[in-house]
């Protein structure tokens, strides 16, 4: 007896002991930093059980039974399993970053997905790589950070565009990807950067579930957001920087343009213009006279956030001021921005979430990249010329005439700096946009969501041209002063509903689908008017209501549009084990931008994925950790195609006899072609993703083909009786272009903790690209577009060729003596008959003649190559990071360089060829007659470059350190953007790019892209 009521004593015991609870507490924090994580998971492993931890990382758990394991999470970092027992209650967790964690969720269009289960080609840019790039604009984040993307300036004046390419130039049209914010469609360009939470690519069929608007690419964005269970904190971010050009061009001085021109002048058997040049020194450096220095830059930043157990919050606001390294306060761009995101759990069952952004921006400008530009004038201004008359007064550079020397410059070169003087014009927007969105979950695992997205905007500009003369007959004198004012309202909206289904059946089968609707409408007004003799010829008043002018041809014009698009879309994702992942989606768009013959399109895709590394056969590789194959087939849509291409507008003109008198009137313009459609992309993926050695190491590999067809052609031939011949008429344009782009992509990334106190992230992007135009059906085969000089088409699309490919003479040296000249075929059809200095051209197609038919490629504006590199290291307390990217095999035109006899070079040309064997490659000075100026390949660079894009060096004060002040963070650093580029072009940048698919690399002085540095702060509460 006794013998078992010792044993049930025991047995209690020993339950008691195993059913033991405990409260555990203790604090969150990041391993590096070892700074507090706020709102970081604490749950119950298995259980639903669980708590946040606070502002401070702090958190507390009551009842755990002993033995249990407490789980530890938070995103872009590693989980934390803890084991309870008796020992050790209050804790100190750290978590170690993984921000390219296999669990991290991301976006993918209508919903999210766990990165291991992606199955498209998918790249991201967290809020981390846009702190560390501290990027003016948000799409400049992107160069060099994914691959398959590539970013050109199309100026680096402030607030200048940038284009966007994904995985190439892939039409005659736009080719810019569509940007999602928050699930509305957004304008990239206008987001303050520190807004930005992540940053998602769709560079395949994954896009799909867009439609026909999805063809170029998507780019998603999702802005901060407050975290459920933690205390209000505010940031506080700001930096200063100062600007100066990266670049100045090498140009003659006065003393080396002298003797180039007496060269010059004698070579044709004139007198020489300056018989003593040692008086000319070294005269004006129009550059140093354009370009400011340390011309300021401002940011300023802050943001409170938090959250209950039912509510988060985000609320920021930001203020950019941007100075130009041109042109003073000619040159500026303001940015202001206000932002207020709340989410909120209403019932267990609903949920809403709200997002609302105000952005106000201000502009000045001048004319750039172009004949008559600054910088042209800059470049081709003579080094003799003083910028200002000995009064004050500019000075006015003569046209051409034989008794000054250096004068001979044309009509469009004038001083640069009076054309500055003389630039007035101001342009300003505000945007009110964002979402709405409320979930329900109807029952478990089925949600329903109804979201509307909006945007409206309203700007206006104004242009003052005063009434002046620069001298002579140049084409910017202006004998009447007038104003340009304009005011366009742009609006849309989107209703989104969908419902998300997810359904696990058994054990290993696991389903999600996910079906919707998408109502969208665009629509605006434009209003243009122009106002002439302003009062006082001033730009105080310079404003239509106070001109006095009038004129007989109409001065006010206005447009307004309405589009709008009814989308369908569904998508079944299905995994069996998380190991073998299949996708397809399809949707329906009907859309009043396409004729009426092809309202409605159709687009679906698959995609799939094998993770290899869960197969039973792969073994416990200490190596290789993860192994993931997959592959995306589908089609998509463009819609940027031109408004009404379907309709016959009263755009053209005409002359009617009206009353026995010649009467101006309106006529057809574009005919219409009401089979108009959307252009298709088909585009194929197969992707490689890889972990090695216990995920230190991540590998994305990536094989595509994108073939796009319907490009619309414009001036398909047509008879004449179709009125095209009229003045303002033009042909139809049809659905008649296809090109198609194949390339590889590669990314490595390589992170490691070598010890407490110091770690690093190494990252390498490379993207291959061949683009070839396989179809242009309009009756000659390809399209022209560029300019060299003022009459001469630079570019091609052209079948068998890239887009965009330079077509003009193909440079052979220099004839270095008679006896060559006299063996080469005649070049008299190109211009003069050639003289020993002389550019030899090829006779391309052997007739024994150089004329137009010898024309080809003479280079391309598409790199070959494109390739990033970003290095991130941390030691104690000290981070460093640096971004590089680099293009290889693009080409660019000196556009600059105006072939008129006297105005001013580039110093290169002082290597040119002045008697047998000096050289091969610049050719003789002279005023006489040749064929040296005609578009060839001796004005086709190779603009290849490697740009060291950011380099950052930061110091986080310790947190025992600033606690007492009640921060949580202190870190002040050092930066410079656009460190150097290594080029050998001699433009000022090889990066830049009007943006035409047609003669985008044509340069006619591109506004470099400034070089900053910068001093910052960034501050937690």
């Amino acid at each position: 007896m006794k013998s078992n009521i010792f044993t049930i004593a025991l047995l209690l015991f020993s339950l008691f002991g195993f059913s033991q609870n405990y409260t555990i507490s203790g604090v969150v924090k990041e391993a590096k930093a070892n700074i507090p994580i706020p709102g970081a998971s604490v749950v119950i492993k298995n259980s639903t059980k669980g708590t946040s931890s606070d502002f401070d990382g702090n958190f507390s758990l009551s009842e755990v039974p002993s033995g249990s394991t407490i789980v530890f999470s938070f995103v872009g970092f590693k989980n934390y399993e803890y084991v309870v027992s008796g020992n050790n209650t209050n804790l100190t967790i750290s978590l170690q970053e993984d921000a390219q964690s296999l669990e991290e969720v991301v976006v993918i269009g209508y919903g999210t997905q766990k990165k291991r289960d992606v199955t498209g080609a998918v790249s991201i840019v967290s809020s981390k790589t846009l702190e560390q790039l501290k990027p003016i604009k948000v799409e400049q984040a992107l160069q060099g950070t994914v691959s398959g993307v590539n970013v050109t300036t199309q100026s680096g004046a402030p607030g200048a565009g940038l284009s966007i390419r994904i995985r190439g130039i892939a039409t005659n049209g736009e080719n810019k990807p569509t940007v999602i914010i928050d699930g509305y469609v957004g304008d990239i360009s206008l987001l303050n950067p520190n807004d930005i939470e992540s940053i998602t690519v769709l560079k395949d069929a994954q896009a799909a579930i867009y439609g026909t608007i999805g063809a170029n690419g998507v780019i998603l964005v999702t802005t901060k957001m407050g975290k459920k269970n933690s205390k209000t904190t505010v940031s506080y971010n700001t930096y200063t920087g100062f600007q100066e050009t990266s670049k100045k061009m090498n140009l003659l001085n006065a003393t080396e343009y002298g003797l180039l021109l007496n060269e010059s002048y004698t070579n044709a058997g004139n007198p020489a213009p300056f018989p003593n040049v040692s008086g000319l020194g070294k005269g004006t450096n129009w550059q140093n006279e354009v370009f400011d220095t340390g011309v300021a830059v401002i940011n300023h930043d802050l943001s409170v956030s938090g959250g209950s157990d039912k509510m988060t919050y985000n609320i920021s606001g930001s203020h950019l001021d941007q100075g130009g390294i041109i042109g003073g306060d000619k040159s500026n761009f303001l940015r202001n921005t206000a932002r207020i995101g709340i989410n909120a759990d209403i019932t267990d069952k609903w949920r809403i979430k709200t997002n609302a952004m105000y952005t106000y921006i201000r502009t000045r400008n001048f004319n750039e990249n172009g004949l008559g530009s600054v910088l042209f004038n800059a470049i081709n201004t003579p080094s003799i010329y003083g910028p200002y008359q000995p009064n004050g007064d500019f000075t006015q550079l003569p046209s051409g005439s034989t008794n000054i020397p250096g004068s001979n410059l044309g009509n469009e070169i004038i001083n640069p700096l009076a054309q500055l003087s003389n630039t007035f014009n101001d342009y300003s927007l505000k945007k009110l946009n964002g979402t709405v969105a409320l979930e329900y979950d109807v029952i478990k695992d089925l949600t329903i969501t109804g979201r509307v997205g909006f945007n409206t905007s309203n700007s206006q500009s104004r242009v003052f041209n005063k009434e002046i003369s620069y001298g002579g007959s140049k084409v910017f004198n202006n004998p009447r002063s007038s104003v340009d004012q304009n005011k366009i309202e742009d609006n849309n909206y989107s209703f989104d509903l969908f419902a998300t289904y997810k359904k696990t059946v058994g054990e290993n089968h696991n389903f999600t689908g996910t079906v919707g609707t998408t109502a969208f409408k665009e629509w605006g007004t434009g209003l243009y008017a122009t106002g002439f003799d302003v009062p006082n010829n001033s730009w105080e008043f310079a404003d239509i209501s106070l001109t006095t002018g009038f004129k007989d041809a109409k001065t006010a014009n206005s447009y307004s549009y309405d589009e709008r698009r009814l989308s369908q879309f569904g998508r079944l994702q299905y995994d069996y084990k998380g190991k073998y992942l299949l996708s397809a989606m399809i949707r329906r768009d009907l859309s009043t931008k396409f004729g009426p013959n092809n309202r409605v399109a159709y687009f679906p895709s698959f995609t799939g994925g094998w993770v290899i590394s869960d197969e039973g056969f792969f073994g416990e590789s200490k190596t290789l950790n993860f192994v993931k194959l997959r592959a995306s087939y589908g089609s998509l849509g463009n819609d940027q195609i031109p408004k009404y291409a379907y309709l016959s507008l009263l755009d053209g003109e005409a002359t009617y006899i009206l009353d026995g008198a010649l009467t101006n009137g309106k006529a057809i313009g574009l005919l219409a072609n009401p089979d108009v459609k959307w252009e298709q992309a088909k585009k194929f993926d197969v992707g490689l993703d890889l972990r090695f050695f216990s995920d230190k190491v991540e590998l994305n590999a990536d094989y595509f083909i994108d073939t796009r067809k319907d490009l619309l052609i414009p001036d398909i031939p047509v008879s004449a009786i179709g009125g095209v011949a009229a003045p303002g008429a033009r042909s139809p344009v049809i659905n008649a272009g296809t090109v198609r782009n194949t390339g590889f992509e590669f990314a490595i990334n390589y992170k490691d903790q070598l010890s407490d106190n110091l770690s690093f992230n190494v990252n390498y992007n490379v993207t291959t690209l061949k683009n070839e135009v396989t179809e242009v059906n309009n009756g000659t085969g390809f399209i022209e577009g560029g300019l060299f000089g003022t009459a001469t088409a630079t570019s091609r699309m052209q079948v068998g060729l890239p887009m965009g490919y330079f077509f003009g003479y193909q440079a052979d040296g220099i004839f270095q003596n008679q006896a060559e000249v006299d063996a080469h075929p005649s070049q008299l059809a190109v211009g003069a008959n050639a003289a020993p200095g002389d550019i030899r051209y090829k006779d391309v197609n052997g007739d024994g003649k150089i004329d137009t038919n010898d024309r080809t490629k003479i280079g391309s504006p598409i790199p070959d190559v494109t390739m990033g590199m970003n290095i991130n290291l941390v030691y104690k307390n000290f981070d460093f990071v640096a971004y590089a990217f680099a293009s290889i095999g693009n080409d660019m035109v000196r556009g600059y360089e105006r072939t008129l006899n006297d105005v001013n070079r580039s110093n290169y040309i002082l290597g040119r060829w002045t008697g047998e064997g000096t050289s091969n490659s610049v050719p003789r000075v002279t005023t006489a007659t040749t064929a040296n100026n005609i578009f060839s390949s001796y004005f086709v660079e190779d603009a290849s470059y490697l740009r060291i894009q950011n380099v950052q060096l930061g110091y986080t004060l310790p947190t025992d350190v600033i606690k007492k002040a009640g921060m949580s963070k202190l870190r002040f650093y050092a930066a410079v953007n656009n460190l150097y580029t290594f080029t050998k072009y001699r433009g000022y940048d090889p990066g830049a790019s009007s943006g035409n698919p047609i003669g985008g690399g044509v340069d006619y002085g591109f506004y470099p892209v400034p070089r900053t540095y910068m001093l910052g702060l960034n501050v937690n509460f």
